[in-house]
């Protein structure tokens, strides 16, 4: 497997990330996946610049707990001066890191110039680096795709890259799909453009000194583990949040380390504290739970522990006791292997 790069302080961290997820990586969701994995990255959701800056409260869109770290905030925007801003925002808050997102084809932020469609202008994103770290000391990192439309995957993105790290970023994560601003929804986007890792992979042997890291369509750690042998890093989506029992698996593999749980119901107890003080503060319960609906998938049990979270944990007034009693409908086992 590669080693880490440069001097990043979180490269370490990094062999591992959960990607950035609209609606899906909140706090609540973050702190769950500490339960299963002490060490790797854990990114926010896309916030837009606009919402930091004009939003209130800013924690709606900047809170986060302690026990999250290592944390990065994603940055959706394209002025220079309003996500230096920002940055210097989200490293007040104590964030560990600032990622601007140059991936997402949704039509909403194209019409704003954010995300995906800024592949186009790697000027902007050139800008919008060089202010962001002259703004911070944490590290500022990209997020983008191997091109937009009718973009070549070698050479556009070759000087893409170069661009961008002329400008001072040294961290790129990068989707291995295309995005097709025109033609397909943002949902078809996650799936229809073909996966080319060998792009990203040759990108990283072309650019040693830079710490490249693969995205896009990963559901093992075997997968991990070969893509390590070419980048330096892996960020896995979907199969982190829909099977949540992957991560528990991290950091022995990735990181030589055992994980904080054995079971799937010790990572369920582990969050109770958590839970117990989200709801003091208002929170709905529903609003935690949901992110551990396939914590127990494929187990005993574990259409029941489902089923009794999504008819009662929205309910009004719906405690503790409904979490209790979810998991208390699938029978508990002494120790579970993690998955490959």
């Amino acid at each position: 497997m590669m080693q880490p790069t440069g001097h990043d302080p979180l490269a370490r961290a990094r062999r591992f990330s959960v990607a950035p997820m609209m609606d899906w990586t909140t706090r609540d969701y973050r702190a769950f996946a500490r339960t299963l994995s002490r060490h790797a990255l854990l990114y926010t959701e896309m916030v837009t610049s606009g919402a930091i800056l004009h939003g209130s409260p800013r924690e709606r869109f900047l809170g986060h707990d302690d026990v999250e770290h290592p944390l990065a905030l994603q940055l959706g925007g394209s002025d220079a001066g309003e996500l230096a801003e920002c940055a210097a925002i989200a490293e007040a808050w104590g964030y560990d890191e600032v990622n601007l997102n140059v991936g997402c084809p949704s039509d909403r932020v194209q019409n704003n110039l954010i995300g995906a469609c800024l592949m186009g202008y790697p000027d902007k994103v050139a800008a919008a680096v060089t202010a962001m770290q002259a703004a911070v000391s944490i590290p500022v990192t990209v997020k983008c795709r191997i091109g937009i439309d009718d973009q070549d995957e070698d050479a556009d993105l070759a000087r893409f890259v170069a661009q961008v790290a002329d400008a001072g970023c040294e961290t790129f994560i990068i989707h291995a799909r295309k995005a097709w601003l025109e033609g397909l929804s943002p949902k078809e986007n996650r799936d229809v453009p073909p996966l080319n890792y060998p792009r990203v992979h040759r990108l990283k042997r072309d650019n040693p000194r830079l710490h490249v890291g693969i995205n896009g369509g990963i559901k093992t750690l075997d997968e991990c583990r070969s893509h390590l042998e070419h980048v330096d890093s892996v960020m896995v989506g979907r199969e982190a949040y829909q099977n949540p029992w992957l991560l528990a698996g991290v950091d022995e593999a990735l990181y030589g380390e055992p994980g904080p749980a054995a079971t799937r119901h010790e990572a369920a107890r582990a969050l109770r504290p958590y839970i117990v003080r989200r709801l003091a503060e208002g929170a709905k319960l529903n609003h935690v739970t949901r992110h551990l609906l396939g914590l127990f998938q494929g187990c005993p049990g574990g259409r029941r522990f489902r089923r009794h979270l999504s008819e009662h944990a929205h309910r009004e007034g719906a405690g503790i006791a409904v979490f209790d009693d979810a998991l208390g409908l699938v029978p508990e086992t002494s120790r579970e292997p993690a998955i490959a």
